[in-house]
């Protein structure tokens, strides 16, 4: 064939629309790029997927449908943080025994564990999430010590902080409807003794920056689930909370570092990857429990 030849094929120039086979290249192209930039968030252990939904009820693109929380992600003091902010009784507690960012919930990672036994107290109405009350690490009580538990009396519809060992110390009006959550006391109110209170609690490396997370409530009675996105200490952490969200009632530390995970319709924080037992989640529309 003459390379010089003459054929009646049309030339493409800049102003001319991109045919549909390279327009599905292109495509295919920008995915590409968008999923290697998600790894190479997640390798760093904060993946971050962030969307403009509406927050008060969301069940669309196989979503499940949650309804009465408002998702508030706010910086302080260099510290980016994700919280979900909601009523305790719309809220429960949950052996999730996976990541959270892989859960079927909305809702944050709850207290420490270790070779999947709970080592803070995750009770409802009385039983353990994790098993049977006299089974140890069920979630029946704080390990080894007495530790700041967050505690929904649901009779009263009230939130307290109370530093127990184990669920028989918990204090509530029923014993049929509450929630308690262990953790390490944050005491916010109390810049004076709220880390020696800590100290005393064993709150794992306080002075390390890592990752962190949250269950705090305010002066209405609202609780603020919160995950911090950047690695800090646990008192860099507190003040960041109170700078952004304002004024808190009381509230715990959860379990911190790659064990900090969120999952929301607005925002997924997958800590470093690994699997958690347990977790604070929020409640189905219309699940008693």
């Amino acid at each position: 064939m003459d390379s010089g030849m003459q054929t009646n094929e049309p030339l493409q120039t800049d102003n001319e629309p991109v045919q549909a086979g390279k327009k599905g290249r292109a495509a295919w192209v920008a995915a590409v790029v968008l999923i290697a930039t998600a790894l190479s968030f997640g390798a760093g252990g904060i993946a971050i997927w962030l969307t403009s939904a509406q927050t008060e009820h969301h069940g669309t693109s196989g979503k499940p449908a949650y309804d009465g929380y408002t998702y508030a992600r706010e910086e302080a003091d260099g510290v980016v943080m994700h919280a979900l902010i909601t009523e305790p009784s719309k809220v429960t507690l949950e052996a999730v025994r996976g990541n959270v960012a892989g859960s079927p919930y909305y809702g944050v990672n709850g207290g420490f564990f270790y070779n999947g036994m709970l080592l803070s107290m995750a009770v409802i109405n009385d039983q353990p999430v994790g098993g049977k009350p006299e089974t140890y690490g069920s979630g029946y009580s704080n390990v080894k010590l007495a530790r700041g538990t967050l505690v929904w009396d649901g009779a009263a519809n009230k939130l307290s902080v109370q530093v127990v060992s184990n669920g028989d110390d918990v204090k509530v009006t029923d014993r049929t409807h509450f929630w308690a959550q262990g953790g390490i006391s944050m005491r916010p109110s109390d810049d004076t003794s709220w880390r020696q209170q800590a100290d005393a609690e064993q709150a794992p490396f306080p002075d390390d920056d890592r990752l962190r997370t949250a269950a705090v409530y305010d002066k209405d009675g609202k609780l603020y689930l919160i995950v911090s996105q950047t690695k800090t200490t646990l008192a860099k952490f507190r003040q960041a909370i109170l700078s952004a969200y304002g004024e808190m009632e009381d509230g715990i530390f959860l379990d911190g570092d790659g064990s900090s995970q969120l999952r929301a319709f607005e925002a997924t924080l997958p800590g470093d990857g690994r699997r958690v037992e347990q977790m604070i989640r929020l409640k189905n529309p219309g699940e008693n429990r």
